[in-house]
């Protein structure tokens, strides 16, 4: 029950950010904007996030973490309000830094929970349900959010995320209990263990992985509405589709990824992730026009394994610091997840431009980027060691 309320809460974090990509075409069109331009307002999102993060994170620890989610999300909610009654792109980019600010560290305190309440041996179990929030804002978040802003204006997904996060926020002030039990442990001095954090080398492997996932994946994320109209011959209206059918994949996919992962090993399961990823991203970014049946298979594939990589990844990392410094640990994580982010969804809109048709230039250097990643992260993956 904890884990699926929790992963309620990161549906409404991950719907907010992964309904601005599919609106890219849109919101290109109404705000007048470039590649470059709506490059940096995905990047105000993961930036903000990142740097209040690291900010957050040598207290993280110091703190119920009930309290802690509470208020952080509510201002997430606030922030995703402000992206509905946005009128500029200078407004919606201060707005989706605030939301960015309060998700990041919220999302990084859903992950310390599950990581505290979870045994190690199913902890990748664990981490698909929390991760299954991502299917279910894939299959159902981004399509009405989509019909949404076919019907009435781009804001509007924005102003129904928000209340929806309202009535999570209430469920989650009534049935959230406290968690503490960081704070209990005998001997602990957050301060000193922040420091001995910093000092280790395990921890630091564990956040080069997650920077590198993110990486890889979001050399292509943010410009595939964009590539998949102007490039494959995808029609706009026809866009809610990838995300249906790629959200519905990954809602019965994840949780068994997790299990695979613990039955079978984490190590082995991520490696059959990237190498057929690593084939879907090479197909998807040199196929030219396609049929509507094959590029739906392609988003089914994509979703499947190069987001399905995340979970025995994200296993993993939880388990490379002991408890007693796990809260600060997942902060800069979750920090330097979103910095990563934020900056290759900024150097991916230098690389990729549109023409006059409509059409974008060098996604398939995207693409080459993205499965070299992939293959680089096989080797850090090898290099986290659990710490308990």
């Amino acid at each position: 029950m904890l884990l699926l309320l929790l992963a309620c809460v990161q549906f409404t974090h991950i719907m907010d950010f992964m309904v601005m990509m599919p609106l890219g075409p849109q919101l290109m069109r109404e705000l007048d904007l470039d590649t470059t331009s709506f490059g940096h307002i995905i990047s105000a999102f993961a930036l903000a996030a990142g740097v209040v993060g690291l900010a957050m994170a040598p207290f993280a620890d110091r703190f119920d973490r009930r309290k802690l989610l509470l208020i952080c999300y509510a201002g997430f909610a606030f922030g995703t309000l402000a992206c509905g009654l946005a009128t500029t792109p200078g407004m919606l980019m201060a707005a989706r830094a605030m939301c960015g600010a309060f998700g990041g560290v919220s999302g990084a305190t859903i992950m310390t929970i599950v990581a505290d309440v979870v045994p190690a041996e199913r902890r990748a179990r664990g981490m698909g349900i929390i991760m299954t929030a991502f299917s279910a804002a894939a299959a159902l978040g981004v399509p009405l959010g989509l019909k949404l802003a076919q019907w009435w204006k781009w804001e509007a997904p924005f102003l129904v995320i928000a209340g929806v996060a309202a009535a999570v926020w209430v469920l989650l002030f009534r049935v959230l209990p406290p968690v503490r039990s960081h704070l209990d442990i005998a001997g602990v001095n957050p301060r000193k263990d922040f420091l001995t954090l910093l000092k280790d080398r395990n921890a630091w492997t564990g956040i080069a992985l997650m920077m590198i996932c993110v990486m890889s994946h979001f050399m292509i994320i943010p410009y595939l509405s964009p590539y998949l109209v102007g490039n494959v011959g995808l029609a706009e209206d026809h866009l809610f589709l990838i995300y249906l059918v790629g959200g519905v994949v990954t809602i019965f996919t994840g949780p068994y990824v997790g299990k695979l992962a613990d039955r079978h090993g984490r190590f082995r399961v991520f490696s059959i992730m990237i190498v057929i990823a690593c084939c879907v991203v090479g197909h998807m970014a040199t196929s030219g026009p396609l049929p509507l049946w094959h590029t739906l298979l392609n988003a089914a594939l994509f979703f499947t394994f190069a987001s399905g990589r995340f979970i025995p990844a994200q296993a993993t990392i939880s388990l490379a610091v002991p408890p007693a410094r796990r809260g600060a640990y997942m902060s800069l994580v979750a920090c330097s997840r979103d910095l990563a982010s934020g900056a290759t969804a900024d150097i991916g809109g230098k690389i990729v431009t549109l023409t006059a048709s409509g059409a974008m230039l060098h996604f398939d250097r995207l693409g080459l980027l993205a499965i070299t990643l992939s293959i680089c992260s096989l080797f850090v993956f090898r290099l986290v060691k659990v710490a308990e």
